[in-house]
């Protein structure tokens, strides 16, 4: 019996830190799993050969100022790689339905399909406490258990810190973005943007407050990336329907993502997923 590759294995446990840790940094990387920025850099190397990573260029979260650093994420090759588990058949099968009886077919199946998600994650969210940042906590860690590596991440400026536009000062809210590194129904998000819209929808209600989709996965992003306004007052939307709206983007979202803001601005920036 062939015993296994040590390097691979390494470089398996490499993989699974940029997927839970991405956009992350070679010294960040050897830190946590450590090893001799040497090794690091010959682990790294190899995964950009094998296309199972890339560099992402990220500017410093202090100033935005300055040469962007190198950030490593997963490829396309790498998410898949990681496991997407359904097969090509049911992209098939939810194209066929969508012919024989229209889109809103489509949407009702993604509708009742995040229902059921919608209902386990419920008890889980309500036992943070009314603190929404403790809430979109408890979501991340949801998603984390059912395998789309979620995590939270602080960002903005308090109010009174405000930023200046043609001389006023405004306050810029903080807000938490709520991140998803891997997705295990990217192909058929990818085909099928009623998954995307149903997840979306179900943050929202969840957390009780609008939110904005950033970036996703399916549509190329390198995570997908909620938006969570903090010291909002606003009532999540009703669950979608086929006649439902988007719900409208709130001014604190596009003050996190604006270019004074330069470490939340995503190259993936969208209105909707």
């Amino acid at each position: 019996m062939v015993s296994p590759d040590p390097d691979e294995r390494t470089r398996d446990r490499v993989l699974s830190a940029v997927l839970e840790r991405g956009p992350v940094s070679a010294a960040e990387l050897g830190d946590c799993l450590g090893f001799t920025p040497a090794a690091m850099r010959r682990h790294l190397d190899a995964l950009s050969s094998d296309g199972l990573i890339e560099v992402k260029r990220v500017r410093s979260s202090a100033s935005g100022a300055g040469r962007p650093a190198r950030r490593y994420v997963l490829s396309q090759r790498g998410q898949t790689k990681m496991g997407n588990d359904y097969l090509d058949i049911a992209t098939a099968a939810l194209a066929q339905l969508g012919q024989a009886a229209g889109p809103e077919a489509i949407e009702e199946f993604a509708r009742t399909r995040f229902a059921g998600m919608e209902e386990r994650y419920r008890p889980i969210v309500e036992a943070a406490g009314p603190d929404l940042e403790a809430r979109a906590h408890a979501l991340a860690g949801a998603l984390t258990t059912d395998g789309f590596v979620g995590s939270t991440k602080t960002v903005g400026l308090p109010q009174g810190g405000g930023s200046r536009t043609a001389g006023v000062s405004r306050p810029v809210m903080l807000s938490v973005q709520l991140c998803q590194g891997h997705c295990p129904i990217q192909g058929l998000a990818s085909a099928f943007p009623a998954f995307c819209e149903q997840e979306t929808g179900v943050f929202a209600r969840l957390l009780d407050v609008d939110v904005r989709r950033l970036s996703t996965l399916a549509s190329g992003g390198h995570v997908c990336t909620t938006h969570i306004p903090l010291g909002r007052t606003t009532t999540a939307p009703a669950p979608a329907g086929p006649e439902a709206s988007t719900p409208a983007v709130d001014q604190a979202a596009a003050d996190a993502a604006s270019p004074s803001n330069p470490a939340t601005l995503s190259i993936h920036q969208q209105g909707r997923p």
